[in-house]
């Protein structure tokens, strides 16, 4: 079997943060896939609820560093990394100290959805794929979970189309039903589009409500997997509509399905990976 490079990208992956399914999604399949012998990276949000200690974080010196820009405004990028090593796999986490080191993830403690999470996500998604340049590694398919990761396809479509590490990357994009949620606001289109793609290429994703943020992502999605039945409805409606490939895995644990997918874009012949 080729070696198909995956990269996932989540907001929240077990043991390190369990808000809903996803978390047990992400922390189950690269596994799945590792052990069928993809070749896997896992990044992630380092949210302040996360005990570094407890889990053994550390910063990885040789990526840290960089500045990220969201709202015209220069935000220092922190990389960290833990190991499972009942897995054998490494989780690279993404930490900045205005946007992630409160004691919440998305909401504050009375219960309202943080001002900055348009902020904080476009934060994480160029800081996702300026980390795995960095890296020096590049991705066959680009495996996306959560709203928050939801600028990570346009990004990839429209700002690093022609970049060498990126240029032949699938995007696929998991949707689950009833994520914590509330509006992004327009602005997240706008900031979105200051100084990496056009206001044209963002205005999919429209009043940066649960709707059209999904909407704008999956314009720029090669494949919408259905991860839960109960999805939205005009979400599975604007995926048929649109002509976007889509994949409905029987059970959270069909890992022979997603194995079939992932490795139809393997860019390593079985021939030229054992020469």
């Amino acid at each position: 079997m080729a070696k198909t490079k995956i990269l996932f990208v989540t907001h929240e992956m077990s043991p390190f943060l369990e808000i809903s399914k996803i978390s047990e999604i992400t922390r189950q399949l690269p596994q799945a896939m590792q052990e069928k012998g993809f070749e896997i990276r896992i990044l992630m949000p380092r949210f302040g609820n996360i005990n570094e200690r407890r889990n053994r974080l550390h910063e990885v010196i040789r990526l840290s560093g960089m500045n990220i820009v969201v709202d015209n405004n220069d935000n220092p990028l922190i990389i960290k990394v833990a190991s499972l090593p009942a897995a054998r796999m490494q989780v690279y986490f993404l930490d900045n100290e205005e946007y992630f080191q409160r004691k919440k993830v998305f909401r504050d403690e009375k219960g309202t959805f943080f001002d900055d999470n348009n902020e904080r996500s476009l934060f994480f998604c160029k800081g996702a794929l300026e980390t795995v340049k960095k890296l020096g590694w590049s991705p066959d398919v680009v495996h996306c979970h959560g709203w928050f990761s939801a600028m990570v396809p346009a990004y990839l479509k429209t700002a690093y189309k022609d970049d060498p590490t990126f240029k032949d990357a699938k995007v696929m994009y998991s949707l689950y039903a009833n994520e914590d949620f509330d509006s992004l606001g327009a602005k997240y289109a706008e900031m979105a589009s200051q100084d990496d793609m056009s206001a044209a290429e963002a205005s999919p994703y429209g009043s940066g409500s649960y709707v059209d943020l999904y909407k704008g992502a999956l314009s720029f999605t090669d494949i919408a997997v259905f991860a839960d039945p109960d999805v939205h409805p005009e979400l599975r409606a604007y995926v048929e509509e649109n002509g976007i490939r889509s994949f409905s895995p029987n059970g959270d644990a069909d890992y022979e399905g997603f194995a079939d997918v992932f490795d139809e874009f393997s860019t390593v012949d079985v021939e030229t990976a054992s020469a």
